[in-house]
């Protein structure tokens, strides 16, 4: 196409100049509220020297060169203004014949009326720069045009190509996107011109003839097709005068507008005042400007428009609600006729493309644009207020470029829906879905709920920042705070094995495995990749709720904030969003780096300038070994098989770590995952916080985790998670995680982190300990005559040692080989002695390496149970007062009182006397400290054997004493009466401390005890 009227524009050889006629029919069609133009327009540029305007830039002449942005649109060569034909100057040139005295006079008047008239428009041109000076000096500046010319822009957020997601429009305007005029496709140029303007390159700013010829054309097509006001009066129109001004029809208006257009023409170039005017003008249907325009019909940009497009829209201005396409497209097609022909008769396209671009059916877009990845768009808007006032998302046109990949958008879209509509039966009708660049922290899918317009599922709630509860997918953060609080490694044995605690409530808190069973001694690698909930809840216990609060703090969770957790937080009792879960994963994904989660990635305003947000940076807040660690869990397939198979959705085709996580009640499922490449959070539910019907992580969230990651690392290259030189590979017990024993039976590899090896060989549970035979106590310095070295598994712990025996495994004594220095003995009162009231207890405890002793007390002659009535004491007592004793809180008979010493390598001696507790009824005073009789005995220090069910112990001394019977019969009283039976009450004792150690007073409301003596 060439150029439009360019007036420097030769005409081919031999061509000759159209007639009044033919000119006049190409001219193009104007409103007839336009002001007239002026003679001036049709006139050649003037000669150098005579242009008073500074420095305006001349049409360009049609040599053959490359074209920049800023040259005027080609067009095609124009016939030849018409020229002012004056009347032929007959009177000047031949002399006339002398005439008679008359025809003297009347040259003479004619003279007078020539110089007359000649004075008079001196004067009226004159008057008429006056007043064109003084107009001018009452209208706004020109030079504003540049500063007034947009009173609103659309921003638009884009995604990572570029697409189209949402505008950000002025609720008091519409849409509006600012583009350069190289930015516009050239047939739209052509067209505007050649409808609204035809000479616009040429004229003044004003053309007075264009109104006249409007009138014309409006006249012959017996409807209003084009108006007279030039595309520089226009814009003066539209951008400087004000709202009531544009609105009026008055001439004061037109003189007004007539005078701008004349500063605007002389003060700026064509080509700006062209780009201004296509970024001003209104196309109908909110659409400001030819960008918005070209989004909004055609859903495409200006740059790519057609020219069947171009003329359609250059036909709107004139009237956008009367051609407007949706409601009215017959006239619409008849005013893009119009715009085809005007193109024709300016010779800016040929008949053949007219004809060719007025048969072509245009797919307009619907109206009203939809929203792409709503919840996504809505995160971006949240995110740009914090970065700019929201004023200025309005008056800025800002062009929001995301990190949203479309792809991926709309793999993670269908996912989500088809799996949730999988799920209708079991009461499931929501999914969200977060996928993040491990090493960027960028987003590239956001899907917070099946559909964002549902309103019966709460479809415009975004699921991907609401806080949910999370299951077991927060389990690998309490790991971590153990790897750094308690030196764990993956090997760490723990104990799957039934608990309770204080529920702060008065009742107590039994973790349950999802399972329904206990799995016994588990290695913490195989604790967490089957998702056991118990050994969870014991590391918690150990470590703190504090300790996982603040790991989730680091990691990027905000929501953790409570004072009223308690253990079963690392079971996910905490609410997180899963956007911040997602970002947590993505730190152990990313070797320990965190990188926030970010939606933008550059602002522009309308101008080109960048608006750089703030962006926290990238730093370590886990240890690399540590992350690796867990991600090696994680991705341990084998690992996990006990509980979830070899071929769950876990499973990928390439190396990925994954958790799942489901709450008890149903209500939420969970599952998190990552690859090197890719982080993905996946959440199943209802968003009004209804359960859902048997639906774990693995069942709900995890088919739709493994199916977009399959799909998102289409085309990746498949690679491994990279580890840190500081992870080492070492042999381990296999069902132990220590460095093997000698009587290990099975080893295998294990990964550490090298200053946090695995415990030594001494902690494995496969052990050879020497046993005394005499005693069958472990064997230490004080017995080692008659020893045996003996295998047994010996697991850690209280719940440990519980848990083999519950298991009929043997475990190994607690107790070492008393030392031959230690001794106890009560002589006071004296063994068979009948007491009541408070008695004073009176003794030996002693011990070379002395620990401490205690008084118990035992119902009978031979008691099976004891209960702790006095200690424990830790100072040595040499024939002294070892406590008191308050006998009238029990009933009346037969009590054993039996003296234990601890020593503190372990081992314990005792000694005991029976006494008949007699409190007497009556106030008949009855005898006290009576010896009872017993069996005739030497004299010296008897041996006290324990009850059956307690090793016996050998007093410390070097010759053999007889033993007393266990039994020994307690004959009855001097005391006529029956001894009563008497039943130990069964609630806690309640035990007198002593006021001055060692002398002690306790009371005998006792509850009794099965356990031997031992080592406390």
């Amino acid at each position: 196409m060439t150029e439009i009227n360019d007036p420097n524009t030769d005409r081919p050889e031999g061509s000759t100049l159209p007639n009044h006629r033919d000119n006049e029919q190409t001219r193009p069609i104007r409103r007839p509220d336009d002001p007239d133009r002026t003679w001036l327009s049709s006139q050649k540029p003037a000669q150098p020297g005579h242009d008073t305007r500074p420095n305006r830039p001349q049409p360009p002449a049609p040599t053959p060169r490359r074209r920049s942005a800023w040259d005027p649109p080609p067009i095609q060569p124009r016939p030849a203004q018409p020229t002012y034909r004056a009347p032929a100057p007959t009177v000047f040139q031949v002399p006339p014949p002398p005439q008679p005295r008359k025809r003297v006079g009347i040259g003479r008047l004619l003279a007078a009326v020539l110089v007359l008239g000649l004075v008079a428009g001196m004067l009226l041109l004159a008057v008429g720069m006056v007043g064109y000076v003084w107009i001018a000096s009452q209208l706004p500046s020109a030079e504003e045009l540049l500063a007034r010319r947009i009173q609103f822009a659309t921003s638009q957020i884009l995604d990572r190509d570029g697409n189209l997601l949402w505008e950000i429009i002025d609720p008091s305007g519409g849409r509006r996107t600012i583009v350069t005029l190289d930015q516009i496709s050239p047939d739209l140029i052509n067209a505007t011109v050649a409808t609204e303007d035809r000479f616009f390159f040429s004229n003044v700013g004003v053309d007075p003839i264009a109104v006249v010829r409007a009138v014309y054309y409006n006249l012959t097509e017996g409807e209003i097709v084009s108006g007279g006001s030039t595309i520089t009066q226009q814009l003066a129109r539209n951008v400087l005068l004000t709202p009531e001004e544009r609105t009026e029809q008055s001439f004061s208006r037109k003189i007004k507008e007539a005078v701008l257009a004349v500063e605007i023409n002389r003060q700026y170039s064509k080509q700006q005042i062209l780009e201004i005017y296509l970024n001003q003008i209104y196309y109908g249907n909110l659409a400001y400007g030819i960008e918005a325009a070209s989004e909004t019909y055609f859903g495409k940009k200006a740059k790519d428009l057609t020219l069947a497009e171009a003329s359609m829209l250059a036909g709107l201005p004139q009237s956008p609600a009367l051609h407007d396409p949706y409601t009215n497209p017959e006239g619409a097609k008849a005013r893009q006729a119009d715009v085809l022909r005007l193109m024709v008769e300016a010779q800016a396209i040929s008949q053949t493309q007219a004809d060719e671009a007025a048969q072509i059916e245009l797919p307009f877009q619907p109206v009203g644009f939809s929203m792409q990845a709503p919840h996504f768009v809505t995160y971006v808007r949240q995110e740009l207020e914090k970065i700019v006032p929201p004023d200025y998302i309005y008056q800025a046109g800002l062009r929001v470029q995301t990190t949203l990949n479309p792809r991926l958008q709309a793999i993670a879209e269908e996912e989500v829906r088809n799996q949730v509509d999988a799920l209708t039966g079991r009461n499931v009708s929501n999914g969200a879905l977060v996928a993040m660049d491990v090493s960027t922290g960028q987003i590239l899918a956001m899907v917070g709920s099946k559909d964002f317009r549902n309103e019966v599922i709460d479809g415009q709630v975004n699921m991907a920042t609401s806080p949910r509860q999370p299951g077991s997918a927060i389990k690998p953060l309490t790991y971590l705070a153990a790897f750094e609080r308690l030196n764990w490694t993956p090997s760490t044995l723990l104990m799957d094995t039934p608990v309770e605690y204080p529920d702060g409530a008065g009742g107590v808190y039994q973790p349950k495995n999802y399972d329904d069973k206990f799995h016994g001694p588990v290695l913490l690698r195989y604790a967490l990749a089957n998702s056991f909930n118990i050994p969870p809840v014991k590391t918690l216990q150990l470590i703190g709720v504090d300790a996982l609060k603040e790991m989730g703090a680091r990691l990027g969770i905000t929501t953790l904030t409570r004072n009223d957790y308690g253990l079963a937080l690392t079971l996910g009792a905490g609410e997180v969003p899963l956007v911040e879960l997602t970002g947590a994963y993505q730190i152990m994904a990313n070797g320990g780096v965190q990188v926030p989660p970010t939606a933008i990635l550059s602002i522009t305003d309308s101008f080109g300038r960048v608006i750089e947000p703030a962006r926290p940076q990238s730093r370590p807040v886990l240890r690399p070994e540590h992350a690796y660690l867990i991600t090696s869990i994680l991705a341990d397939n084998e690992a996990r098989s006990l509980t979830f198979g070899p071929n769950s959705a876990l499973n990928l085709s390439r190396p990925a770590a994954a958790k799942t996580g489901t709450t008890n009640d149903y209500k939420d499922n969970w599952t998190m995952g990552f690859t090197p490449d890719i982080v993905t959070g996946v959440w199943v539910g209802n968003a009004d916080n209804t359960p859902m019907i048997n639906v774990s992580g693995l069942a709900g969230a995890g088919p739709i985790w493994h199916n977009f990651m399959e799909r998102a690392h289409e085309g990746l290259p498949v690679r491994d998670f990279t580890r840190p030189p500081t992870i080492v590979e070492l042999e381990i017990c296999a069902d132990s995680g220590t460095i093997p024993s000698p009587v290990c039976p099975q080893r295998k590899k294990e990964i550490f982190f090298k200053d946090q090896p695995p415990l030594g060989p001494d902690q494995d549970i496969h052990q050879l300990i020497a046993i005394d035979r005499n005693t069958g106590l472990r064997a230490n310095e004080f017995c080692r005559a008659n020893v045996e070295e003996k295998y047994f598994r010996v697991y850690p712990g209280e719940d440990g040692r519980a848990w083999a025996m519950s298991q009929g495994i043997e475990q190994p004594p607690e107790q070492y080989c008393p030392s031959t220095n230690i001794f106890a003995g009560i002589t006071g009162p004296l063994d068979g002695a009948s007491v009541r009231g408070v008695i004073t207890l009176e003794g030996s405890a002693t011990a070379a390496n002395f620990s401490h002793y205690q008084i118990e007390v035992g119902k009978g002659t031979n008691p099976a149970e004891f209960a702790l009535a006095v200690g424990p004491v830790s100072q040595i007592v040499e024939q002294g007062v070892l406590g008191t004793l308050d006998t009238t809180q029990v009933e009346n008979g037969p009590y054993t009182l039996r003296l234990v010493v601890f020593d503190q390598s372990g081992g314990a001696f005792d000694g005991k006397v029976r006494v008949l507790v007699d409190n007497a009824a009556t106030s008949t005073p009855a005898p006290t400290d009576t010896p009872l009789p017993v069996p005739d005995t030497p004299t010296v220090t008897p041996t006290i054997v324990l009850p059956t069910d307690t090793p016996t112990v050998q007093p410390p001394t070097v010759t053999p004493t007889p033993e007393l019977p266990t039994d020994t019969p307690i004959p009855p009283s001097a005391t006529p009466t029956e001894t009563p039976t008497v039943e130990l009450p069964t609630a806690t004792p309640t035990i007198g401390l002593p006021t001055v150690a060692p002398v002690i007073t306790a009371t005998l409301s006792l509850q009794a005890t099965t356990e031997p003596v031992n080592n406390q």
